[in-house]
Formats: structure tokens, C-alpha cells, sequence
């Protein structure tokens, strides 16, 4: 039992803690920034951009109905993503934080959207010159970092299964 509890701890901590830091510096943005405002943090390398996104990750946009499609996804998601929390082993942490983390990200764009017909607020804007990356967010860096953290504990595990057999 003390495991589950550890499993369920880790996983609503991270959750918790990603999902908040989202909110709380996209409403840092919205309150101090003028929309498509620029400020540059590190030269033209870092700036904070206040856009929105009213379509998915590097500005996938399916029209009108980008916002109900792009819900529905996210829920989808999480369902998918809360029946692998069930079936991980309390003792395989990283593949909880990684799932953490996209649950984490997915919601924090899921409320964006709840809230606002204008899409998701995005202000992280890297790049060289004309050569930038798109503007993104802190849910869409957790979803990057657990998509490979996961995808590298499922290699992992899937390379083990051999030398066990």
C-alpha cells in the first residue's frame, strides 16, 4: 500500500506543480503584456511573445472546429494516458514523472481552451534571426520532455525483454 500511496503522491505532485507554474505564467503574460508584445530576455535568441494558438503544437490549425477537435483530443489523452498511470509499476518513476508531465501539459492547454475561444496562451519565442522556433509554453514543455522521457522508458523496456527471455 505504501508504494500506491508513493506512486500517487509522485504523480499528483508533478502534476500539480506543472500545472500551476502553466497557469500562473500565463496569467503573469495576459496581465502584463499587450497581445503579440515582444520582449526581448536573452538579445533576439529568448524573447517572450504573448500570442494565441488557437490550433495545436507548431501552429496545426483545422479550422473552425480546431478548438472542439483539439479538446476532444486532449481528453482523449488523458484517458488514454490515466489508464497507463494505473498499469505502471509504482517502482518505475520515471515513466510516472514522464506521464505526469503530459497529463500535466495536455490539461494546462485543455483549460486554456475551456476558458478562451481565442485558443491557448503562448509566449516562449526562440530562435536565430528569421529562423525561430513556434511560440510555445510551459504545458507544451512538459508534454515535450514526457513524450521522450516516456518513449525512452517504453525502449528501455522493451530492450529488457529480450535478455529476460
Amino acid at each position: 500500500m505504501a508504494a500506491d500511496r508513493r506512486k500517487l503522491v509522485l504523480f499528483a505532485a508533478t502534476l500539480l506543480a506543472i500545472v500551476t507554474i502553466d497557469f500562473v505564467t500565463k496569467a503573469i503574460v495576459q496581465r502584463t503584456f499587450v497581445l503579440h508584445e515582444q520582449i526581448e530576455v536573452l538579445g533576439s535568441f529568448l524573447r517572450l511573445t504573448y500570442i494565441h494558438n488557437p490550433g495545436a503544437a507548431f501552429g496545426i490549425y483545422l479550422g473552425e472546429s480546431s478548438r472542439l477537435i483539439f479538446m476532444a483530443l486532449s481528453v482523449a489523452a488523458l484517458v488514454v494516458l490515466t489508464l497507463m498511470y494505473w498499469y505502471t509499476p509504482a517502482l518505475d518513476r520515471i515513466r510516472l514523472f514522464a506521464i505526469a508531465l503530459i497529463c500535466a501539459g495536455a490539461l494546462g492547454n485543455l483549460l486554456d481552451r475551456i476558458r478562451s475561444p481565442h485558443g491557448v496562451i503562448d509566449f516562449v519565442d526562440v530562435g536565430v534571426g528569421q529562423w525561430r522556433w513556434p511560440v510555445f509554453n510551459v504545458a507544451d514543455m512538459a508534454v515535450t520532455v514526457g513524450a521522450v522521457a516516456l518513449a525512452l522508458s517504453l525502449w528501455r523496456e522493451d530492450r529488457r525483454q529480450p535478455e529476460a527471455a
